[in-house]
């Protein structure tokens, strides 16, 4: 098994439009179709920061996580479920529109235990 983690920066100035619209609507659809293991959104506490300093956009404000077999079922099922009329209606309703994303970044991990 390989775990997608999704990670967005969504625009703060939306991100309560954000979270209504990812309840009523893409939540329903992304659990039907894909394996997702959770969906969160950041709380209004500061991220704990060790290390390095983060760029302007800061912590991503939207994570989930979403379990594949492999890499190969993911580039198919992805490409599918994220194809359809049904998403692309529910994507088209994304408050402020694809412009809102700031960034987006997915990494596949591996579980160690």
């Amino acid at each position: 098994m390989m775990y997608e983690i999704r990670n967005y920066h969504f625009d703060p100035a939306l991100f309560e439009d954000y979270k209504a619209w990812a309840k009523s609507k893409a939540l329903p659809y992304l659990s039907n179709a894909l394996d997702l293991v959770g969906f969160w959104t950041n709380l209004p506490e500061e991220s704990d920061i060790i290390g390095e300093p983060m760029d302007g956009l800061g912590s991503a404000n939207i994570t989930w996580i979403i379990r594949w077999e492999d890499k190969a079922t993911r580039d198919s099922a992805f490409e599918a479920a994220f194809s359809t009329p049904e998403w692309q209606a529910i994507f088209a309703e994304v408050p402020g529109g694809f412009d809102s994303y700031k960034r987006m970044e997915a990494k596949f991990t591996e579980a160690l235990i």
